[in-house]
């Protein structure tokens, strides 16, 4: 009779500790769920690729973006998809309703020239879609890279739209807070 009750203890310890690692792994799998929804629906992660954007950030760094916030304003750097398909990172320079030109290495918007203390070279316009002085429609966007010199943006590749922008990076490389620089 000893050893029964000792092997029902025994059954019954092993049981608890069953028990404890099935609600453990079930935790674990939510925390995962929850990771991956996270990161699919409201963050992303991208790494800056050729040297459009520098002096702010350079080939190979690592960004973070928030898909979530849709108030774009000028000056947010977003990740863009182009038309092409391909994934940039890019600077919002005018927005819907605004009317862009570029003159002698300047930006002008609405008439005004663009201090733009961010940038490396001159600004000139590109052979490609864009004519000046261009007008923004309805949803459109005007990117551009901060190195203006080798940049390819909407200078030749043409405005974007709201939807082809998959987020406002939040954070760069080092960490450092992009809307800071």
């Amino acid at each position: 009779m000893g050893t029964q009750n000792r092997n029902k203890k025994l059954h019954g310890r092993y049981d608890g500790l069953k028990y404890g690692w099935l609600m453990d792994a079930k935790k674990f799998i939510l925390l995962l769920i929850v990771v991956f929804f996270s990161l699919r629906l409201v963050i992303g992660f991208s790494f800056v690729n050729g040297d459009s954007m520098e002096p702010t950030l350079h080939s190979g760094e690592l960004v973070m973006y928030f898909r979530l916030n849709q108030d774009y304003q000028k000056g947010d750097v977003v990740s863009v998809r182009i038309p092409s398909g391909e994934y940039y990172v890019k600077r919002i320079i005018a927005l819907e309703g605004d009317l862009i030109d570029i003159k002698d290495g300047t930006v002008y918007v609405n008439g005004a020239p663009l201090e733009e203390t961010y940038i490396q070279g001159e600004t000139h316009p590109q052979p490609g879609a864009v004519r000046y002085p261009f007008r923004l429609q309805k949803g459109q966007i005007f990117v551009m890279g901060d190195n203006r010199e080798i940049s390819m943006d909407s200078r030749s590749f043409g405005v974007v739209g709201r939807g082809q922008i998959k987020g406002k990076l939040l954070f760069h490389g080092g960490w450092g807070y992009v809307k800071g620089l």
